[in-house]
This record gives C-alpha cells, sequence and structure tokens, in this order.
C-alpha cells in the first residue's frame, strides 16, 4: 500500500516581523526575520505633541478606520494616549513633524506593512 508523506509547518517557517521607526529620520523600517525588509518614509509627532519613544506593540488593527487615519490603522501599547502608525488623508505630511503623536504613512505603504505584521509584532520608536 502505498503511504503519501505527511508534512506539516511549523511555527518556526513562519516569517517574524518587526518595526522600528526614526523620528528623527522621518523613517519606518520593517525587519523580517531579524533583516531589513523595507524602509517606508513617515511623518511623526510636532514638538508639542511628540510621538512616543520606546518599545512597543501593535494591540489592534483597523481597515479604513476613517478620518484622517487613512485606510488602515495599527494601534500601539504606548502609554498615555491612543497612538498608533496609521495612513493618511494629508500625504504632503510626510516627512514633517506634523501629527499628535501617531506615525503616519502613505496609504499605500501603510496597507502593505498592515498585510504583513500581525498583532503582538514589536514596535521600537527612537
Amino acid at each position: 500500500m502505498f503511504r503519501f508523506p505527511t508534512y506539516s509547518i511549523s511555527e518556526d517557517y513562519r516569517a517574524v516581523y518587526s518595526i522600528s521607526i526614526n523620528t528623527k529620520g522621518h523613517t519606518l523600517t520593517l525587519f523580517k526575520n531579524n533583516a531589513v525588509f523595507k524602509t517606508y518614509k513617515v511623518a511623526v509627532g510636532k514638538a508639542s505633541t511628540p510621538t512616543p519613544k520606546g518599545n512597543f506593540k501593535i494591540i489592534n488593527k483597523a481597515i479604513n478606520p476613517g478620518g484622517p487615519f487613512g485606510a488602515r490603522w495599527m494601534g500601539l501599547n504606548a502609554p498615555n494616549g491612543d497612538y498608533g502608525i496609521h495612513g493618511t488623508n494629508n500625504p504632503a505630511s510626510i516627512g514633517k513633524n506634523v501629527s499628535n503623536g501617531c506615525v503616519r504613512m502613505y496609504n499605500n505603504d501603510v496597507i502593505e506593512v498592515f498585510n504583513l505584521v500581525p498583532i503582538g509584532t514589536s514596535v521600537k520608536i527612537y
């Protein structure tokens, strides 16, 4: 009797993503398995409402959250506010210090990142 080989997908084969955000350089770097995967231009908080610095996790995600949040929202567990990485309805703001503390991305870019990273992804902001 012929036996078919059995295969199982182990957690070890899943890509592990992490995000690093450089507030001075206005960049978000996406890492895949600890290697740079892609870098994106972003907007960050203005002086009166700076983007919080530290190590956080993505705790929720939303498609088309509405208003100024563009096409996607990825909420962070940062203290003292409701901060996230999101799209924008003002693409001219990318590359500047203009937000109320959130990290803004071009809508096409935030959709790309949103589709790759799961809830629980680590985010380092410096």
